[in-house]
């Protein structure tokens, strides 16, 4: 069972970068099944309740290698933000002039 190592991305309500941590899950062995009864959905994966959080990837990858588990890391992807401020309105080297 392979082990998937990742830093979460950021809620909805968070403002900031919010990218501290990194997971480690397990990918899942089997399918979730609906259960006949009752129509829950039910898995006999006990490994995908596992998740473990480490402070640096260099820690989850020293432990998924110690104790010899299969592993694929997923880098996060860069943010690309484009700083402006409120005065870059009013510049006069703006590339879309003010129709007003």
């Amino acid at each position: 069972m392979t082990a998937r190592i990742y830093q979460p991305a950021r809620s909805a309500t968070q403002s900031g970068p919010g990218k501290d941590a990194w997971v480690l899950e397990y990918e899942p062995e089997a399918p979730r099944s609906i259960e006949p009864l009752m129509g829950w959905t039910s898995s006999t994966d006990m490994k995908s309740q596992v998740r473990l959080r480490f402070e640096t990837k260099e820690e989850a990858i020293a432990y998924v290698v110690r104790n010899g588990i299969p592993h694929r890391v997923e880098e996060p992807k860069p943010v690309a933000r484009k700083v402006l401020s409120y005065s870059d309105n009013f510049a006069p080297n703006r590339v879309v002039p003010w129709s007003h």
